[in-house]
């Protein structure tokens, strides 16, 4: 069971990651096409939207980041993080849902309790 608790920690940060590199490129897109237009109109809304998409999947992702990393050190509140957010992957078809099954049979499988820290 550690080898799968190792898996699911990088497959958790990679995805951050990718969240991460995602919000970058939506803010940039966003702010970019805003001011080729060179309206000050578009540029005041689009950027607004693309700070907002931006920051919403940066906040999104870094959960999963710091639930990685925890995991990886074996802490109890990792553990209970990355089931609340395997939960919540369920919905995200179809990548988000076998990380999210993935998750609840790795966390909440009995062998895997035990090799966590208080």
């Amino acid at each position: 069971m550690e080898q799968h608790i190792n898996i699911l920690a990088v497959l958790y940060i990679v995805f951050g990651f990718i969240g991460m590199i995602l919000a970058v490129f939506v803010f940039t897109v966003f702010i970019g096409s805003g001011l080729l237009s060179g309206e000050e109109e578009a540029i005041f809304v689009t950027s607004i939207v693309g700070t907002v998409i931006g920051i919403f999947l940066a906040v999104t992702s870094l959960p999963g980041i710091i639930g990685g990393f925890g995991l990886l050190k074996r802490k109890s509140w990792a553990r209970i993080l990355l089931i609340i957010l395997g939960c919540l992957s369920l919905l995200n078809l179809p990548l988000g849902t076998c990380l999210g099954v993935y998750t609840l049979w790795v966390l909440l499988n009995k062998d895997s309790e035990g090799l966590f820290s208080a």
